[in-house]
């Protein structure tokens, strides 16, 4: 079996488009994904879905490296996509990349 190992650097923003503990969406071959800016300037991205009942997570509160579901107030570890105890469940986390040079932001694919 062989498998595909291609991956694709997809340009979303730039760092100063994006505010400090906000977000923003992009969708990317049909799935909407969330990018978060953490306050330590790093950024984050999720698919923009709760695993709990869908709710948007892009429009949740980020809170130190999670980020709260506006519908259930599921916490999701920013960093895994994993639901934090005692809820279950998992989101597509993504690769995020920062070129230092020009403040583009990246997501990895």
């Amino acid at each position: 079996m062989e498998t595909n190992t291609t991956t694709s650097r997809i340009r979303i923003a730039d760092l100063n488009e994006i505010d400090r503990r906000g977000a923003r969406t992009v969708r990317i071959h049909n799935t909407e994904i969330a990018v978060f800016r953490l306050s330590d300037g790093s950024v984050r991205a999720l698919e923009n879905r709760c695993p709990h009942k869908g709710g948007r997570l892009s429009e949740g509160m980020i809170c130190g490296s999670a980020v709260h579901c506006p519908l259930h107030d599921w916490k999701i570890d920013l960093s895994t996509g994993r639901a934090l105890e005692p809820d279950t469940g998992c989101v597509t986390a993504y690769p995020t990349e920062i070129d230092n040079e020009s403040g583009a932001v990246y997501i990895v694919i």
